[in-house]
């Protein structure tokens, strides 16, 4: 509860004005505000009134207090000079990180200024409703899908009195939970070191006041360059460990190549269901789970083609938008792998409203890369939650074939395809069910 009075020219209280939190309604309201009045009218026993409201807020609460998962508001920020759908789209993407990060999402908050605001990149007023709402929806967390900067996060942060991230964070975090392989933990720690380091600011001539005088200045700079130079010293270290980790890697490569069985990678959008294409094909049983980046270890498996001929598939890492760059150059070396490939397929989920959009920020990163010039396959994936006539028509303008990784069946023409070729030589096969 929060209460202002007035006062008069003579010193004595004018009106008293007062607002108070609400327990959560189905009305959507956050607060009350009393209509003001003058002080000497004023007959409310403070401390009942404050304990009533807290028994109320008490029986409003709905959720589980032994839940200790992280609960947040989710904040997209966008210029009007951007297109509204596409900032829909990226937050309905950030709520799905936000699922796979096991992060509870209690409320998202859309604003579109003609410009943002330098201090705390959303509206100050917009900033005033998100402490309220934090408050009332007790949130533990603020997750921005707008990069922020280190000054933006502090001061919200000291606004809002609750940890602030944004999205480059959030996927940072998801990666660092889901990395199993030494070489996904080091490459992981390696993006989160230097994300941190472009972040590491000191305050400059204000902390210089600790000390002052001739000789005493100085002491915030030196701080941070001690800081930097130990974030610096780290970074350089993974660096060599993920150099000496990519020389295995290298010799893994050389012998597959030696071996002249040719080598099949799946790519795609994450969530694509790369996994699980991998399994079907290959009867294998690397980890499945409806969420974002659920695989991030590369996995390698034989896959035999009925005519008794093999071929080594490989899993990779699912891309994202605005996939934090520190990131990307992180898992650079993984993706490097590919290019032993024979063949690529780009596997898409084509039940998802976005496929397009997704589609082409996989062709920028394998672009990106240096990957564009190997053969892809396009594979349309979840056939079975598309229009069937639609399908056929985007097979069409695509040139590609549809599948569902978990409807066995319609494998037979997959690999068909991929038989013809990765040995042209031999003519079209023909492929019996799996």
């Amino acid at each position: 509860m929060m209460a202002a009075i007035g006062v008069l020219e003579d010193g004595l209280p004018g009106n008293i004005y007062m607002s108070h939190l609400l327990p959560f309604n189905s009305e959507g309201k956050t607060f009350e505000t009393h209509p003001p009045m003058p002080f000497h009218r004023l007959d409310l026993n403070i401390g009942e009134f404050i304990v009533a409201l807290e028994h109320e807020m008490g029986r409003a609460v709905v959720r589980d207090i032994k839940d200790k998962r992280e609960r947040a508001i989710l904040v997209s920020v966008s210029t009007k000079n951007n297109r509204k759908e596409e900032q829909i789209e990226s937050m309905e993407e950030l709520k799905e990180l936000a699922r796979s990060a096991d992060v509870v999402v209690l409320d998202t908050i859309i604003q579109r200024p003609k410009e943002f605001n330098p201090k705390y990149l959303i509206g100050s007023g917009k900033l005033k409703e998100l402490v309220i709402n934090a408050l009332q929806k007790e949130a533990t967390i603020i997750i921005f899908d707008q990069e922020l900067t280190s000054t933006q996060m502090r001061e919200i942060g000291e606004i809002t009195e609750l940890k602030v991230i944004d999205r480059a964070q959030l996927i940072l975090d998801i990666f660092a939970r889901r990395a199993h392989s030494r070489d996904g933990k080091v490459q992981v720690e390696l993006a989160q070191l230097k994300y941190r380091f472009s972040k590491l600011t000191g305050k400059g001539t204000a902390m210089s006041r600790l000390a002052g005088g001739i000789g005493g200045r100085g002491p915030g700079e030196t701080k941070l360059e001690v800081d930097r130079r130990r974030v610096q010293d780290k970074i350089s270290h993974l660096e060599k460990q993920l150099k000496h980790l990519s020389r295995g890697r290298l010799e893994r490569r050389r012998s597959r190549r030696d071996s002249g069985i040719p080598i099949i990678s799946v790519v795609g959008y994450t969530n694509a269901g790369k996994s699980t294409l991998l399994n079907a094909l290959t009867k294998s049983a690397t980890k499945v789970e409806n969420l974002l980046f659920a695989t991030l270890d590369t996995a390698s498996r034989r896959l035999r083609f009925p005519r008794e001929r093999d071929a080594v598939i490989t899993d990779t890492v699912g891309f994202i938008r605005h996939l934090p760059e520190d990131l990307l150059k992180a898992f650079k070396a993984t993706l490097e792998e590919m290019q032993d490939a024979d063949l690529l397929i780009h596997l898409v989920d084509v039940s998802n409203p976005n496929f397009e959009k997704q589609m082409k920020v996989v062709e920028d990163v394998l672009s990106e890369i240096g990957l564009d010039a190997i053969e892809r396959l396009l594979v349309f994936n979840k056939e079975d939650l598309a229009d069937t006539e639609i399908l056929k028509n985007l097979c069409r303008r695509y040139n590609a074939i549809s599948i569902s990784a978990i409807h066995t069946d319609t494998l037979g023409k997959l690999l068909n395809v991929l038989e013809q070729k990765l040995w042209p030589e031999d003519g079209a096969g023909t492929i019996a069910n799996l």
